[in-house]
């Protein structure tokens, strides 16, 4: 057990939760954590415990809060070398490999992005929920490359989560698709959903939720959905206009968004056995791609503001080597 002390500031919220959480340490104790302690009976105010999260709290009150040390995951530690970007006493930002699932799943239940964190942060971690483990905030697919950010304490994952939730992290990628997105596209310009922007910038705004009959999938939906905003650009045309890179940008950040949005309107990306329905490359080079082993998809830009300094921090990571192959294939 470890014991924070501290005192309540002026003008205190009207709240004893909300005034825990404005004058609690840094890296100390998340507000949603906060919250659960106080009704566990384990805060006092002035030397009494205080289990109501809207009792009054004045200047000055003298603040206990009893943590109990956080205890080991039921996740195992494995090393695995990682490619990290950035790291301090509250967040890591790494760079994905193909093939790595983020967090253990019965499917994929080691070898994970959060093996290997736990691995190399060992100590480092000073709790997530109560829990020694990585705060994941935001997830890549098993087979696309990137940028990823995850929390190592609790108050930097609340923040980050916030951030995430409320839209303002910068997030872009690089994609190879089917064919190129144009506004000279009939189909495009009739498509529910779609339109374009200024220099040529194509928006995608629609609802997805979980395919009806394939649970594995996400679907494009008229309501009940999630609402989801991709805008797409071209950066470069390969094989005469067959395909193309693009960068999207989310504006949200749901399950499969990019993949699935880009086949919508019908501009698949190359290797996406998922979303793609086994679409061929017309021309040259056509078993190449075919044989090209995931989707072609890349996190490469990846902007924040660290949860505890509110510094603005930005990170890139250069586009895979056999994306780069492929598109040097079809140029």
């Amino acid at each position: 057990m470890t014991d924070v002390l501290f005192t309540i500031g002026e003008n205190p919220p009207p709240r004893l939760d909300k005034a825990l959480a404005r004058n609690v340490p840094e890296r100390a104790i998340s507000r949603s954590r906060l919250s659960r302690m106080i009704t566990e009976g384990a805060v006092e105010v002035n030397g009494v415990v205080a289990m109501d999260q809207k009792a009054r709290v004045v200047e000055g009150d003298e603040i206990v809060v009893h943590v109990p040390e956080a205890v080991e995951s039921h996740m195992l530690p494995e090393n695995i070398a990682l490619d990290i970007l950035h790291e301090d006493d509250d967040l890591i930002v790494v760079n994905k490999p193909a093939g790595m699932v983020v967090h253990p799943a019965p499917g994929s239940p080691s070898g994970t992005l959060v093996n290997a964190l736990l691995a190399h942060c060992g100590d480092r971690l000073s709790g997530v929920g109560g829990l020694k483990r990585p705060g994941i905030v935001h997830r890549i697919d098993k087979d696309t490359t990137g940028l990823l950010v995850v929390a190592k304490s609790d108050m930097a994952h609340q923040d980050l989560a916030s951030q995430f939730l409320d839209h303002t992290v910068d997030r872009l990628y690089t994609a190879i698709c089917f064919a190129v997105p144009s506004a000279a596209d009939p189909r495009l310009m009739g498509l529910a959903g779609t339109s374009f922007e200024a220099g040529n910038q194509l928006k995608i705004v629609t609802q997805l939720s979980r395919h009806k009959t394939d649970r594995q999938r996400q679907a494009v939906v008229l309501q009940n959905g999630k609402h989801a905003v991709t805008r797409v650009r071209v950066l470069q045309e390969l094989s005469g206009g067959a395909a193309a890179v693009v960068e999207c940008k989310l504006e949200t950040g749901r399950t499969h968004q990019i993949r699935v949005h880009m086949s919508y309107a019908g501009h698949a990306l190359l290797g996406d056995q998922t979303y793609s329905r086994r679409r061929k490359l017309a021309g040259a080079h056509t078993e190449q791609v075919a044989a090209f082993p995931r989707q072609a998809l890349h996190a490469g830009l990846l902007g924040f503001k660290h949860p505890l300094t509110g510094k603005t921090m930005a990170f890139t990571a250069p586009l895979p080597q056999d994306m780069q192959d492929l598109i040097t294939l079809l140029s």
